[in-house]
C-alpha cells in the first residue's frame, strides 16, 4: 500500500508541476518556475521510491505516465478551458483501460 501512495503522490505532483508550466507560461509570475522544479524532481524522487517497493518498472511507469497525461488534459479543461473534444475523450478513456489492464496484467 505505501508503493501505492507514493506513486499517486508522484502523479498528483506531476501534474501539479505541470498546472504551474502552464501558469509560467501564460505570463505569470516567474516564481511559478520554482514550483514546476520542485514538482518535477519531488515527483521523479517518490516514482523512485516507489520502485524501491519492488513495484514493477513498466507498471510504475505506465501508470505515472498514462495517468498524467489524462489527469493534465482534465486539468487544462477546467482550469484553462481548453478544447476537450470527443476524440481526446475516448483516448483518456482508453488511457483508463490501458492503465487498468497493465495492473491486472502485472498481478502486483
Amino acid at each position: 500500500m505505501i508503493a501505492w501512495s507514493l506513486l499517486i503522490v508522484a502523479i498528483l505532483l506531476e501534474v501539479g508541476a505541470t498546472i504551474c508550466l502552464r501558469m509560467a507560461a501564460v505570463g505569470g509570475s516567474k516564481w511559478w518556475y520554482a514550483a514546476v522544479g520542485t514538482g518535477y524532481v519531488v515527483s521523479f524522487g517518490l516514482l523512485s521510491l516507489t520502485l524501491r517497493t519492488g513495484f514493477p518498472l513498466g507498471v510504475a511507469y505506465g501508470i505515472w505516465a498514462a495517468t498524467g497525461v489524462a489527469l493534465t488534459a482534465l486539468a487544462g479543461r477546467l482550469l484553462f478551458q481548453e478544447r476537450l473534444t470527443r476524440t481526446m475523450t475516448a483516448g483518456i478513456g482508453l488511457i483508463i483501460v490501458g492503465v487498468i489492464l497493465v495492473e491486472v496484467g502485472s498481478a502486483y
